[in-house]
């Protein structure tokens, strides 16, 4: 059975960058694929392929979900893992994005599938989504990480080389799917206050959004993004206010982030901070998890 479907013959793209997030373990507090769904709705979309999620999930982990069509038909919706290809029409490039949930089995068959959707479409650069929860507080600006193991790419685009050990999830499997195919490619990763994991955030969407956008030279429409901001920000602020011990632990961690000078006049901390928070949210996870 073939594991990639293609919608029809691939399309002819201008010098396009891939952009893959996945629901699950690497999308702290929805992050990641709110930012990629925000760049879809933005652009000029249409469906290239998809992944046969027979090959790669297990349904009583990833259950399919009954609806209700025009009222009568009943149909099961199955877990998706869409690929389009946008078209950044203000701009000299495209995009391919990979929308998708972390898979349950047979991860180097996933991410080669991805690869070769890089390869057949002339992919210029994979960049992949993520979020993480960290100890940062919900009233400073979001900090974004990228990281890349290819020296030039660092250089260029002033990155950073991940120098994590430890459990990884599907993006750190794609990363290595690529790097064996020689396709360069980068992640960018937000740090996501662990006090508010449990509800979307849409503040790191719009952090990780904007970090794209200098990536790709892409300008993308983010105003309904940034109107769930700035609701988001009063919301958090108002359940903190009502909470001392979670207002003290704010406060903790602002005056922290002051002493420490973590961050640097781009609000991007340096590649040993987020390899630590991304080492404590493994663990947490895995605590979570026993």
């Amino acid at each position: 059975m073939e594991v990639l479907i293609w919608e029809g013959d691939p399309p002819a793209l201008r010098s396009p960058v891939l952009v893959a997030a996945f629901a699950g373990w690497n999308d702290a507090a929805s992050a990641a694929t709110t930012a990629l769904e925000a760049v879809a709705a933005s652009l000029d979309s249409e469906p290239v392929a998809q992944l046969d999620p027979e090959e790669f999930y297990d349904f009583q982990v990833s259950r399919p979900t009954v609806r209700m069509s025009e009222g009568e038909t009943r149909e099961i919706d199955w877990p998706q893992n869409s690929i389009f290809a946008a078209r950044g029409t203000s701009a000299e490039r495209d995009l391919v994005l990979v929308s998708g949930i972390e898979p349950n089995t047979r991860w180097r068959t996933f991410a080669a599938a991805i690869a070769d959707v890089a390869e057949r479409l002339e992919v210029e650069m994979v960049v992949t989504l993520g979020a993480l929860l960290a100890d940062v507080p919900h009233t400073r600006p979001v900090p974004i990480t990228g990281l890349a193991s290819d020296p030039e790419l660092i250089d260029r685009l002033s990155l950073s080389r991940s120098s994590y050990e430890g459990p990884t999830g599907i993006v750190g499997v794609l990363h290595d799917a690529c790097r064996r195919r020689g396709l360069t490619s980068a992640s960018l990763w937000a740090a996501v206050p662990h006090y508010v994991a449990a509800v979307p955030n849409p503040k790191a969407a719009l952090a990780l959004l904007r970090r794209l956008e200098g990536f790709t030279r892409i300008a993308i429409d983010a105003s309904e993004l940034e109107e769930e901001m700035d609701r988001f920000e009063t919301q958090v602020d108002r359940a903190v206010a009502s909470n001392p011990e979670i207002e003290e632990l704010v406060r903790r961690l602002e005056s922290e982030l002051d002493e420490e000078d973590e961050l640097d006049a781009d609000d991007v901390p340096s590649g040993d901070v987020i390899a630590r928070d991304f080492q404590r949210f493994l663990r947490q996870r895995a605590d979570g998890e026993s």
